[in-house]
């Protein structure tokens, strides 16, 4: 009967195939069968001197490779004698060292450094710019400067016109008043500044300023105002950075009240709020800055409603696999809601799955990771 051509060559090879195959499985175990010695050297015990017959002559015997000794009394010159300074922890906090911020008509200076460290330098920025410092309280962070009509730096600092003499006697005067306080992050500082005048002064003639003026009795400031703040704190951010390496502690600053403005609320170690001891707008731009920085994408937002659905699916449940060759890049998903809540002159931060989401992160780990990104 007569055979294929093709079966025939395919039967002929069948036995070198298995043949191959076996062999392959004795050498893959032949390999566990032999001993690794790569790593005996760790536990190896050091050997015993060398023991030469009588006749020998040692000099002909030297080591092939010798260790050289370590003395015991000069141990100590392998480690420095000084203690090195401890690494900067605010160095991460800020990518940028001073920044220039501004929200709802204000404007400060963040600055990567805590407010004991900063004042001593504010107070010699005031000094330098012909401004000299009249009245201070380190624990309320306020620093209010001399008259600035008299001096021609401090008036072009504070952008007063030029006048005679005469005029400048008769002109409403000006005082620079700075405000030093802890930063939302932690060990940052937050710097604020503004110029007032005596223009709303009842009494003619009446000595202007007397005392610390209040923080808070003072309206917001004008287009101009706020547009000469920013250009202030601009100057005396590049004179901090200047001086970032003579920087002295002011003692009486350290104890400003540093009450961290971010608090996590947990119950049964279970994260359930975040309260911010700010007003609702400063709270509404960390909250996003927070979601921002922790690449949680943002599906929609509703400022004076309070809250903003986002997408907090992890990297794996964003990934749609093989299928992103022949698809666009999925879009943002609303997997958790973010809410901000006013209660008591605070705002609580609270957060919740949508309804259609079912996988593991829950709205505990939201509020977890943007606590982390807000203070």
């Amino acid at each position: 009967m007569p055979v294929l051509s093709g079966t025939r060559k395919s039967s002929a090879f069948r036995p070198i195939v298995v043949a191959s195959g076996l062999l392959l499985v004795v050498a893959t175990a032949g390999c566990s069968l032999i001993d690794d010695r790569s790593e005996r050297y760790v536990d190896a015990k050091e050997g015993g001197a060398l023991a030469l017959p009588e006749t020998a002559d040692p000099s002909r015997f030297n080591e092939v490779m010798p260790i050289r000794g370590i003395d015991l009394a000069d141990a100590s010159k392998m480690y420095p004698s000084d203690i090195p300074s401890p690494p900067d922890m605010t160095s991460e906090i800020l990518d940028e060292n001073y920044v220039v911020e501004e929200l709802d008509g204000r404007a400060w200076l963040l600055v990567n450094d805590v407010p004991g460290r900063i004042w001593p330098v504010v107070t010699a920025y005031m000094n330098e710019q012909g401004l000299g410092v009249a009245y201070d309280n380190p624990q309320l962070g306020l620093q209010q400067s001399e008259l600035a009509n008299f001096s021609m730096r401090a008036r072009e600092l504070l952008e007063l016109p030029n006048t005679s003499a005469e005029a400048t006697a008769a002109e409403p005067k000006a005082v620079l008043q700075v405000r030093v306080a802890p930063g939302v992050r932690r060990k940052t500082t937050e710097i604020q500044v503004r110029k007032l005048t005596s223009e709303n002064v009842s009494e003619e003639g009446a000595s202007w300023p007397t005392e610390l003026i209040s923080w808070r009795g003072v309206a917001d400031p004008s287009v101009e105002e706020l547009a000469l703040q920013k250009r202030l704190l601009a100057g005396l951010g590049e004179f901090l950075k200047a001086r970032e390496e003579s920087k002295s502690v002011s003692r009486a600053a350290s104890v400003m009240v540093a009450k961290p403005l971010v608090k996590l609320l947990s119950e049964n170690d279970t994260a359930n709020a975040i309260q911010m001891d700010l007003d609702y707008g400063r709270s509404w731009a960390e909250v996003n800055r927070a979601l921002a920085e922790s690449d949680i994408a943002v599906v929609d937002l509703n400022r004076s409603e309070g809250w903003l659905f986002v997408d907090f699916r992890t990297a794996d449940e964003r990934d749609p696999g093989w299928f992103s060759w022949f698809s666009d890049k999925e879009k943002p998903r609303h997997t958790h809601t973010v809410n901000l809540t006013r209660r008591n002159g605070q705002v609580y931060v609270t957060a919740e799955a949508a309804k259609n989401y079912s996988d593991d992160r829950t709205a505990e780990d939201l509020l977890t990771q943007l606590f982390d990104y807000l203070y």
